[in-house]
């Protein structure tokens, strides 16, 4: 079938990427602020100073990894209607975007800190949003202890939303017993121990920290999801000009060479864990010194990791799906929208943003549904084409013959709708860019929504489990906070 799909690195410079970021790997080496995960790494044949905490590994390690990598397996939905089956068949599965600082009141367009209730909202319009497949819970929630704040998010999203969660693997202040108390939720959503490890509930984004450091809690709890079975997200955040090389090639090779280390983390904890492998890289702005999602070359450095996350078979999150600028709208030009959209043409399995604001420092809940709709027009770029014999329709060129027209044709009448996408007139509004003047009309979606989306409750047993959880978890801090 034909895909509409986005490539940037010839096959010789794929293998340069290759080859430069196993010499990265066994020359330069990882730093991880764990003894354990070092340790680890040490028996499965890595060469490891403990004291200055550098893990060197060599190719036979990464070869390994990427053998016992799973090719393929599913995130479960609670409703079982939902569920993402990866490798993604057309266009990638869009979540909403992650933690961001604040939310974007309406009104009076000012940055209020969040609470579990306003996440229960925007979850709860990620719901209902046809575009949405997944949720990461979008807000850093304010009414909780902040040890308890990735857990209570986690819990949030289940009870308002059947559809998967992007979680987070915690901090390098709670790590192993953060992770343990999103498993047991995992666990009850999913129906115990075992159908977790078969079907996970959500997932776990395990950020490196560029260049080429693991952070102590996020390392020792990505192993604890290992082996439990929860697909961990490796995303590098390799900043081009700051946390790795000025280049588009020492961002990706930068990039690549953490998301290999990560794979190894992975499969030596726990050899079949499902594993994703996941790029944000992009040079930085000069001007601010931040992350530029919008910029010209950011999606050929997503298009390049794509292609890596494709040489070795695994499923991949290297594309981004909002428009994520600010106010609320789409208040940027054509060639920067075109840019975000362009990182979800490149074959990447999953993408977040939807509902992001200035570059995911905050959100909105009309956000959610201005880039759900611009997304389900752009997604149709991405639909499958049989190209065949039959698709040619030679006998039917015959049968109209030169010079005529195809108009009245039953050939023609019969193939319109399964080939041609007609565009929704109310689009035009959605799509425009430089404009916030579909704002308005988002509200009055998200209030629709929040009036009449039902989503089905957890059951009675499960909810209150659930509550005694995360209520022992706040009053009984791990010990070393």
């Amino acid at each position: 079938m034909a895909k509409l799909r986005l490539k940037f690195l010839d096959k010789d410079e794929e293998d340069l990427v290759h080859s430069q970021s196993i010499r990265s790997l066994e020359t330069i080496g990882v730093k991880i602020h764990s003894d354990s995960v070092l340790n680890m790494l040490k028996d499965a044949g890595a060469v490891v100073d403990i004291k200055t905490q550098i893990a060197k590994i060599p190719e036979s390690m990464v070869k390994d990894a990427i053998s016992k990598a799973p090719k393929s397996f599913t995130i479960g939905s609670r409703d079982g209607k939902h569920d993402i089956k990866l490798p993604a068949e057309t266009w990638p599965y869009v979540s909403l975007g992650g933690v961001t600082a604040w939310l974007e009141d309406y009104k009076t367009m000012k940055h209020l800190d969040a609470t579990r209730e306003d996440l229960g909202r925007l979850t709860k319009i990620g719901d209902a949003m046809n575009a949405v497949d997944a949720i990461w819970p979008l807000v850093t929630v304010r009414d909780v202890p902040p040890h308890a704040g990735f857990v209570n998010e986690l819990w949030t999203s289940f009870k308002n939303t059947t559809k998967p969660i992007h979680g987070s693997a915690g901090s390098g202040t709670v790590g192993v017993p953060d992770a343990k108390v999103q498993i047991q939720l995992g666990a009850l959503i999913a129906g115990g121990m075992e159908q977790l490890k078969k079907k996970p509930t959500f997932t776990v984004l395990s950020c490196i920290v560029a260049p080429l450091s693991f952070e102590k809690g996020c390392v020792e709890a990505q192993v604890e999801y290992a082996k439990a079975g929860i697909p961990v997200i490796s995303m590098s955040m390799s900043l081009g000009g700051s946390t790795c090389p000025a280049t588009i090639a020492g961002t990706v090779v930068n990039a690549n060479t953490e998301n290999l280390a990560s794979l190894v983390i992975t499969q030596t904890a726990s050899p079949g864990a499902p594993h994703i492998y996941s790029s944000e890289s992009s040079l930085i702005n000069p001007r601010t010194g931040f992350i530029e999602y919008r910029s010209a070359e950011t999606p050929l450095i997503y298009a390049a990791c794509a292609q890596m996350a494709s040489r070795y078979g695994l499923p991949n999150m290297t594309g981004c799906m909002g428009i994520d600028a600010f106010p609320t709208g789409n208040p940027t030009t054509f060639g920067e929208t075109a840019a975000m959209l362009m990182t979800t043409l490149n074959g990447t399995d999953l993408c977040s943003g939807v509902g992001g604001l200035d570059e995911d420092a905050g959100c909105s809940a009309e956000q959610i549904v201005i880039d759900s709709f611009i997304w389900e027009d752009f997604r149709m770029f991405m639909r499958k084409f049989e190209i065949s014999e039959k698709q040619a329709a030679l006998d039917v060129m015959a049968e109209v013959g030169q010079g005529n027209n195809f108009l009245t044709h039953k050939h023609t009448v019969t193939n319109f709708r399964k080939e041609i996408y007609f565009r929704d007139k109310k689009m035009q509004l959605y799509g425009a860019t430089v404009s916030t003047k579909m704002r308005e009309d988002a509200h009055k979606i998200v209030e629709k929504i929040l009036r009449e989306h039902v989503v089905p409750e957890l059951d009675k047993d499960i909810l209150q489990k659930g509550a005694e959880i995360i209520k022992n978890y706040e009053k009984n801090p791990p010990a070393h906070l």
